[in-house]
C-alpha cells in the first residue's frame, strides 16, 4: 500500500507543532530526526524564547519524494518557525551539486555554487512563511542549514 507525501508531510508538521508548544524552558541543542520511507524531516527541539531573538534552529527543512512515473520529484518545503525577532534573510543551504531535471525558479532556490545554495533570493522569510519547490533528480539531495542573517 502507497502512502502519500502530503499525508506524510503534515502529519510530521503537526507533530512539529505539538512539540513547539512545549513550554519546557530548558534548552535543548538536541535534533529530533524522522525517517519515514522516503520522506526526510529534520526539526530542531524548540525553547521557549524569552529575549524574541530568531536562530538558525527557526528555519526548518522538510523534503519528501512525490510518487511519479519517470525521474523522481521531490517536494521540498523551507518553513520559519520564529514567532518574535529578526526576520531570517540571505539564508543558505548546504546542497551538494543540487541540480534538478525539471526547472526550479532561481528567487525561490538557487545553487550559487558547490555545497551553496540561495533561498528565496536572499530576501527575508516571513513568520510562518513557507518556501516551496520541486526539483527532479535520480536521487534526493541532502539539505541542510548553511547559515542566515538575523538583523
Amino acid at each position: 500500500m502507497g502512502s502519500c507525501p502530503l499525508c506524510i508531510f503534515y502529519l510530521m508538521f503537526l507533530m512539529f507543532i505539538i512539540m513547539s508548544c512545549n513550554h519546557n524552558p530548558a534548552p535543548s541543542k538536541k535534533l529530533l530526526h524522522s525517517t519515514h520511507g522516503d520522506t526526510n524531516l529534520v526539526i530542531p527541539n524548540r525553547k521557549l524564547l524569552f529575549h524574541g531573538s530568531c536562530t538558525n534552529r527557526d528555519i526548518s527543512i522538510f523534503q519528501s519524494k512525490d510518487i511519479t512515473s519517470g525521474i523522481p520529484q521531490y517536494i521540498v518545503q523551507i518553513v520559519n518557525t520564529c514567532v518574535h525577532g529578526c526576520l531570517p534573510w540571505d539564508i543558505h543551504l548546504h546542497c551538494g551539486w543540487f541540480a534538478s531535471a525539471r526547472m526550479v525558479n532561481p528567487r525561490t532556490f538557487k545553487r550559487v555554487m558547490y555545497d551553496d545554495c540561495l533561498v528565496n533570493g536572499g530576501k527575508p522569510l516571513k513568520t510562518g512563511q513557507t518556501i516551496r519547490f520541486t526539483y527532479s533528480n535520480s536521487f534526493m539531495y541532502p539539505l541542510a542549514f548553511k547559515s542566515a542573517k538575523f538583523c
